[in-house]
């Protein structure tokens, strides 16, 4: 688990908040995991479903392939849209509660650190996912260039920093 770490202690350290840039490559390389887990959770979740229909365990009515029951039902085109997007906000959150990074931000050096007393709760890391708005939140770190803070960071009582290179190493975990 990560420690909380107090705005008086984050202050005498001589962390910098992320630039727009550096967020902005570690967000690319994070979308290229996010699609890739996306696509393995599609997969899984496709292949259950010809299995049912292969065996009876789905009706495909008046289909004569399970590809075409999938695509005319909106209902389980809507439960495969759920499951996949459910398996990529569990990426962002599982990396963010159990390390404060996740791999682009890992490759980029940027970590996530609690700015409130109070420890940061998977309701908290929710709400700042949601407050991301996809990306479009850590905009905001262009206007506010004096304090670089994004719109989940201020929602979420968190902030991005730069480590350095050792602070980075697994070994100082």
């Amino acid at each position: 688990m990560f420690s909380v770490v107090s705005k008086s202690k984050l202050q005498s350290t001589s962390f910098n908040r992320a630039s727009f840039f550096k967020r902005l490559l570690a967000m690319i390389y994070d979308t290229l995991v996010a699609t890739a887990v996306a696509m393995c959770a599609a997969m899984v979740m496709i292949v259950t479903l010809v299995v049912l229909f292969h065996n009876g365990g789905l009706d495909m009515g008046e289909y004569s392939q399970p590809s075409e029951a999938i695509q005319a039902s909106w209902q389980i085109k809507l439960l495969i849209q759920v499951w996949v997007l459910a398996w990529v906000m569990g990426f962002f959150l599982w990396f963010w509660k159990r390390g404060g990074q996740t791999i682009g931000m890992r490759a980029w050096r940027l970590k996530i650190y609690n700015t409130k007393e109070t420890p940061i709760t998977w309701g908290r890391l929710i709400l700042r996912l949601i407050a991301s708005l996809g990306g479009l939140g850590t905009l905001l770190v262009l206007i506010d260039y004096k304090h670089k803070q994004s719109l989940q960071d201020r929602v979420a009582g968190t902030e991005v920093l730069q480590l350095s290179k050792n602070q980075n190493d697994h070994k100082s975990w």
